[in-house]
């Protein structure tokens, strides 16, 4: 099986867990499934973003981001196989359908900005909106969580065309030697709460820094600046650490070092943060009523992410019942691979090829 698999989020500004899973998934499908994936992306001056790089070779289109996803969107063109040649299948990995002559597979991460195209830029909420309307006509549509599959089905696609895929999580082995590495690199204080994801609205950063002037510890952020302008609202809040862009080899050991990761999202298409939290040992306290809680599984703390009272409530049950929520957390951690993520999406390419 010859696929083309398009992995322009590479070379986003932020590549975020999209590219993770696409990056993960697609090196399963390699090595353990027999399928041949040819990468689609545009044309860039520069390589892919550092820890994001393809780990499977890559076609260029003839155009360059933004161009290419209007392009796409808009005109249907290019046609992938103008850079692949022919192949039996396209899966377009993040949610901007790309062009093929063969049958084709959109996996929609979140579709949350439908009902609040605040959450993203203006831009972002356009195209993200047209690509979904383009996604209809797809064989197979793949989401990450039950929480995109229902506003999927609510938005009228038809549900036997969805298959839910969860992420998988790389399991942690962080030594003492580690922990210390990451103290010394990030200046950490002894003991903290962390925050892990791209500075943007919905991580709901205001309220959880609210919620945190109620618990004596320091908050630690780690994450790239998105968009929205929080990084500088918030940046001289007290008691706050910002580490920007953490290198996602040191990301263990600063979930092994915390006390808890507090991840409040207002929403997720999945809430990869949650899962590696939980392998590396670490409780969580994640928002009730989102793809979180379905990641989540029952071993962290719940609360209300428009609440900062609740929030309060989580961070102080969690850092109490630490030692239940971590035992929980590291039974659901061994439930998600990402050698099952790969395999139903194995599963989904021979479904789709009839």
């Amino acid at each position: 099986m010859r696929v083309a698999y398009t992995l322009e989020q590479c070379w986003h500004d932020v590549p975020g867990g999209t590219a993770v899973a696409t990056l993960r998934v697609a090196t399963e499908l390699t090595a353990h499934h027999g399928i041949e994936l040819v990468g689609v992306a545009g044309r860039h001056r520069h390589p892919a973003v550092a820890g994001f790089e393809p780990t499977v070779p890559v076609s260029t289109v003839p155009l360059a981001r933004p161009l290419l996803y209007d392009a796409w969107i808009r005109l249907r063109w290019p046609l992938v196989e103008s850079a692949t040649g022919p192949v039996d299948l396209c899966h377009s990995t993040a949610g901007i359908p790309a062009p093929s002559r063969a049958p084709a597979i959109v996996t929609l991460h979140d579709v949350a900005f439908l009902r609040r195209p605040d959450r993203l830029t203006r831009r972002g909420a356009r195209v993200l909106t047209r690509a979904v309307d383009r996604a209809r006509s797809a064989r197979l549509i793949t989401c990450p969580s039950a929480t995109v599959a229902r506003e999927l089905a609510e938005r009228g696609f038809a549900e036997e065309r969805i298959r839910v895929i969860p992420w998988g999580v790389d399991p942690h082995h962080t030594t003492a030697d580690d922990i210390a590495r990451a103290r010394d690199t990030h200046h950490l204080p002894a003991d903290y709460v962390l925050a892990v994801g791209t500075l943007e609205p919905r991580k709901n950063l205001r309220r959880l820094i609210a919620a945190m002037e109620h618990i004596d510890l320091p908050l630690v952020v780690a994450g790239a600046d998105g968009w929205g302008g929080i990084a500088r609202e918030l940046a001289d809040s007290s008691d706050v650490r910002f580490l920007g862009h953490v290198d996602p080899a040191d990301l263990p050991a600063l979930y092994s070092a915390a006390q808890l990761l507090a991840y409040p999202s207002e929403d997720e298409g999945f809430g990869l943060p949650v899962l590696e939290a939980m392998s590396a040992g670490t409780p969580v306290v994640t928002s009730r009523g989102t793809a979180t809680e379905d990641v989540a599984g029952g071993a962290a703390v719940l609360v209300d992410p428009y609440d900062t009272d609740s929030i309060t409530a989580g961070i102080q049950t969690a850092l109490a019942d630490r030692e239940r929520l971590i035992a929980l957390g590291h039974d659901r951690a061994t439930q998600h691979t990402w050698a099952a993520t790969a395999a139903a999406t194995a599963t989904a390419y021979r479904e789709a090829l009839g």
